[in-house]
């Protein structure tokens, strides 16, 4: 049995992987068990976990591969602070001092990182380093169900790239073509994040969340600063940007440009403005994407497309190139993010240089993406017991029952089951869930639960089977990778006067049978769930369907605004205690908030840094 460790750290979502014989063993976020959001740093508790669920001592690893090349890295640092001097100096000045104690000797660095594991490792010779692109696309396609793919990966910056195109067949996999640095769809999204307010490498989602709000009034605007060909491949105009060689992400000019400075999410509340400038940059996001889609599908004249990189997390992106229907078949990799690259190094070692044998699973091998920490229910009512919990034990029945009848009352539930997932969404193993019929769960959920941003949505988890019936799409998106529109017989259409509404207000119109998941412009980040990869969440989502009639539950990730994923028994407890959650369902533990002893609650606001 031949074993592969994959890492992924030091930028951010630092991570690590198992693989035996080329299967997913195990992998998980570092982030999970430090509780510091988007961790960068060396994944040590990540490592023990993959390494204490494959029951391996790390001496007994075959190999051991990191998901990006350094020496790359900086060859490309350095040669952009010179190409861009003077300017830049101050973040040379920063980076150069980690990057040469650290970073560019990173072999002799990780080594003395990894035999704190285990005494017995005692040489770094099995330590081998992949591209970072490579990473990802082969994140992407060898899980996939595709023997045949061509693969788009999309990113900040890796070593040099920013942008690049494989074709993988079999266990083959070739970078075609890339796009380089400075000129990255990735970065500029993050560009327009930081502007309009959020936090870079984590607040991207909340711009695409914003944009339906908005109208893409900038979007000519825009493209004077990005030079977009029909082949979909781009340049950015640098004078406006500050990412390459600064501390901020815009400059002066961009502002000047604008008519605005970047809003201060301390003092200054988003507006209409902030709205707009969201909807134009997810427009121009997409049309990038479905013309990349476009020219490489009439280049290649392969059916099949996988997506991997950071903006492969922009479902809306994502579900453009799925209608324009330009691809027969498309699969996202759900840690599409650098913690993917863990899981990419180690497959593209195994595949591509150890040219393993590949056989292509019709489902994927991603496991529904379950592929972290787990407790047993001995170990959660111990968990439970140690810190003061007031809880009931049920059966099977009863439990999904009990939480059934919950979410029929109104009342908000962390779900707690089962491994954790791999990648930046819950789904239905460290979940809260709600009645997505409720008017008033939406913002209840955003204001009271997860102290965040009114005008965020949520997600819809919908049995497999009803998808079509719901929703006007009929593939598969176990991850929550597509966006889907509420089908027109489940619609309430607006009225002209609540159309003019200003924005976020739109919030409190009713504008479907499923409010709380119906976006403003009527679409929705659609999981479906079957019976499969995840029976209790698929037989809760049934026993609500047979109470309700309605086959969708409201699923958002069990955590508050700044907080990473909860990961053990102990954080979910924190959680439910630090909102305003009602109940708690762990294993086949029931906790009722009322129940509990009130010294345990705490301003769990401010345990985490914003976001």
């Amino acid at each position: 049995m031949k074993s592969i460790l994959g890492i992924s750290a030091f930028y951010h979502d630092s991570a690590a992987c198992l693989l035996k014989d080329g299967k997913i063993i195990a992998a998980a976020q570092e982030e999970r068990f430090t509780r510091k959001k988007h961790d960068p740093s060396y994944p040590h508790n990540s490592v023990e976990f993959v390494l204490r669920y494959g029951n391996l001592r790390l001496s007994e690893v075959d190999q051991i591969v990191f998901f990006e090349k350094p020496f790359l890295k900086f060859e490309r640092l350095l040669e952009t602070y010179v190409a861009f001097a003077p300017r830049g100096f101050v973040s040379f000045a920063k980076a150069m001092p980690i990057w040469i104690k650290e970073k560019l000797f990173q072999k002799n660095f990780l080594f003395n990182k990894l035999k704190v594991h285990d005494d017995d490792y005692k040489s770094d010779q099995n330590i081998f380093f992949s591209d970072h692109h490579l990473s990802h696309a082969a994140s992407a396609f060898f899980p996939s169900p595709f023997k045949e793919a061509v693969v788009l990966t999309a990113d900040g910056v890796g070593e040099w790239a920013t942008t690049t195109v494989a074709v993988g067949k079999d266990n083959n996999l070739e970078i075609k073509k890339e796009i380089h640095f400075p000129h990255s769809l990735g970065l500029l999204y993050s560009a327009f994040t930081y502007y309009v307010g959020f936090k870079v490498n984590s607040g991207e989602y909340k711009l695409m969340g914003l944009a339906p709000y908005g109208k893409p009034v900038y979007e000519d605007k825009i493209k004077k600063l990005v030079d977009v060909k029909d082949d979909g491949t781009f340049r950015l105009d640098q004078k406006y940007f500050n990412y390459a060689t600064g501390l901020t992400m815009t400059n002066n000019k961009f502002n000047n440009f604008f008519g605005q400075k970047p809003r201060n999410p301390k003092s200054e509340k988003i507006t209409q403005f902030h709205m707009d400038v969201a909807a134009s940059i997810q427009k121009i996001t997409e049309e990038i994407m479905v013309k990349l889609a476009r020219s490489i599908r009439r280049e290649y004249n392969i059916k099949n497309l996988c997506l991997a990189g950071g903006v492969a997390l922009n479902c809306v992106a994502n579900s453009k190139i799925l209608k324009e229907k330009i691809f027969d078949n498309i699969w996202t990799q759900p840690a599409a993010g650098d913690a993917g690259g863990s899981l990419g190094a180690a497959l593209a070692l195994w595949y591509i240089e150890q040219a393993n044998k590949r056989e292509v699973n019709l489902n994927d091998e991603m496991k529904g993406s379950f592929l972290g920490i787990e407790f047993t229910q001995e170990e959660i009512e111990r968990e439970l017991k140690l810190i003061g919990a007031d809880f009931k034990i049920f059966n099977d029945e009863d439990l999904i029952r009990k939480t059934s009848e919950f979410l029929s009352d109104e009342k908000a539930i962390g779900w707690f089951q089962g491994r954790m997932e791999f990648g930046p969404r819950a789904l239905g193993a460290r979940s809260i869930l709600g009645d997505p019929r409720s008017d008033k769960m939406q913002k209840n959920l955003n204001l009271k639960v997860k102290y965040r941003e009114s005008f965020r949505p949520f997600a819809p988890s919908v049995l497999r089977e009803d998808l079509k019936d719901w929703f006007d799409m009929n593939v598969d998106s176990p991850y929550m990778l597509l966006v889907g529109n509420i089908n027109s017989d489940k619609k309430i259409e607006m009225t002209n006067k609540q159309e003019k509404l200003f924005g976020i207000d739109k919030l409190n119109i009713r504008r479907s049978e499923i409010p709380a998941v119906t976006h403003v412009d009527y679409s929705a980040r659609v999981q479906t769930v079957n019976k499969d990869n995840n029976k209790r969440y698929y037989d809760l989502i049934s026993k609500f369907k047979e109470k309700t009639g309605c086959p969708v539950v409201v699923n958002t990730s069990f955590n508050v605004r700044g907080e990473p994923i909860v990961c053990t028994p102990t954080d979910a407890f924190n959680c439910f205690m630090g909102t305003e959650l009602d109940y708690l369902v762990i294993g086949n533990c029931i906790l009722d908030k009322k129940k509990q002893n009130q010294k345990l609650r705490k301003d769990y606001t401010k345990e985490f840094e914003l976001d």
